[in-house]
């Protein structure tokens, strides 16, 4: 490949190099970082200051749902390519790759909060082995390698960036098969030696200058929440002239220029990447004086998804809101993902109750309340959540909800009335059990 400075080509690598890393941070991005790294033969220690998390890992066991994450950890494990310790500093020594995977939340005025990073860097700067790098995998601001070297302060030590894209329930399948590999550098040694530790996937390799790399992730993200919001924004419309949203939006995806992906209604968006990477690109754009309306508006825009979702229950119940039990199918942010961060169907159900309603809900992944909204009654399972409700509201596309019938939601519930915030179930079939039934743009 051509790795010159903003340089981009298709390139395959073959061949295997194995190389020694530390990845700091084991959550979603570090641990799936590591555990796909060590199978493609590097020897990797994960660090986390979370001793607990440490404990899990060393027995094997992931401390989240992903698919396929947990029997490569094992195989790791197994073929001894892969360590676990809480003990951050130590996992530096004698590396010559150091990945940081800190999270980076959302601060109060949107922008994002570095002080994690910062202080894992100032932990492991004097450990640092001589010519190592040091690569940002979190999502963080433009100018974050600046940031990282100034920390560090030290002429042999290299700094990339390297944005991850991996999507959380397909994170694994992303790791092994992405669509692009991204890396930032203004030292085109290390960028050459960064692309290398990908050698064995086939994929577009990437190299640019660490401003764009950093701009990349935020303006993917961006480009695809927008893309969500007008999804929804459409589906509103087609419901309101008697269009069928799934139609439309399938002879929209039939055209090239618009691709098929990311072409399904729903609550909205949310999840650990679009609210906080949207934020943050808008705080960015207003520190330099530039405006960035579509991305504020589709914030808006999504923040009404869940109030529409709510009005749709109301004009169901003929009693009103005010006492009523509503039945949630679906509590993580998406299916596949046990992750609640900024998850529309949390949102949904925080207005409902809100509003006097009482809220059940079953999600596969959840037992027991969840602390982000404890007025939450958790069922044992899909039938149990429906059992005297006035409402069924669907709002994560588990697989398994597809499956349940009609008739057994309907010998449950009180009132027959469902809203699919997803498209999920067969309408027809809930009509004819007696449903009114409800869906995005339908």
């Amino acid at each position: 490949a051509h790795l010159g400075s903003h340089g981009s080509t298709s390139s395959r690598f073959t061949g295997p190099m194995s190389a020694v890393i530390a990845v700091i941070g084991s959550g979603y991005v570090g641990l799936t970082t590591g555990v796909c790294l060590a199978s493609l033969g590097h020897r990797v220690t994960c660090a986390d200051i979370d001793e607990r998390r440490i404990a899990l890992l060393e027995q094997g066991q992931t401390p989240f749902v992903e698919r396929g994450l947990g029997e490569l950890l094992a195989c790791g494990r197994e073929e001894g390519n892969l360590q676990f310790t809480s003990d951050v500093r130590s996992a530096v020594r004698g590396c010559e790759f150091i990945y940081l995977c800190l999270p980076t939340p959302r601060s109060s005025d949107g922008s994002a909060d570095l002080s994690y990073l910062g202080d894992a860097v100032a932990n492991i700067a004097d450990l640092l082995e001589p010519n190592s790098i040091v690569i940002n995998k979190s999502t963080v601001p433009v100018g974050s390698v600046n940031f990282v070297e100034q920390i560090i302060g030290r002429d042999d030590i290299r700094v990339v960036s390297n944005p991850e894209f991996l999507r959380e329930g397909s994170a694994v399948h992303d790791f092994f098969h992405p669509d692009r590999i991204v890396v930032g550098s203004n030292h085109r040694d290390a960028a050459i030696k960064v692309a290398d530790l990908y050698k064995a996937i086939s994929s577009v390799v990437m190299v640019t200058d660490p401003s764009s790399a950093e701009m990349i992730k935020y303006a993917s993200n961006a480009f695809l929440a927008m893309k969500l919001s007008y999804v929804n924004e459409i589906a509103n419309l087609c419901e309101s002239l008697g269009a069928d949203a799934d139609d439309v939006l399938l002879g929209m995806g039939y055209d090239k220029r618009i691709g098929r992906e990311f072409l399904e209604p729903g609550p909205g968006w949310g999840g650990s990447c679009f609210p906080k990477d949207s934020l943050a690109l808008l705080e960015m754009a207003r520190d330099v004086g530039c405006r960035f309306d579509m991305v504020e508006s589709m914030i808006e825009s999504n923040a009404h998804q869940f109030d529409l979702i709510v009005e749709s229950v109301q004009k169901l119940l003929k009693a009103g809101l005010e006492g009523s039990r509503i039945a949630i199918w679906g509590l993580t942010f998406k299916a596949e993902t046990d992750d609640r961060r900024d998850s529309p169907a949390v949102a949904v159900a925080r207005r409902l109750l809100d509003r006097g309603a009482n809220v059940v809900a079953f999600d596969p992944t959840v037992v027991g309340q969840i602390p982000e909204e404890p007025r939450i009654e958790i069922a044992s399972d899909e039938i149990a959540a429906c059992r005297s409700s006035d409402a069924l509201v669907v709002l994560t596309e588990w697989d398994q909800f597809k499956w349940i019938s009609p008739e057994s939601v309907a010998s449950a519930m009180k009132s027959r009335a469902v809203v699919d915030a997803r498209n999920l179930l067969d309408p027809n079939a809930f009509r004819r059990s007696g449903f009114t039934y409800v869906g995005r743009g339908r």
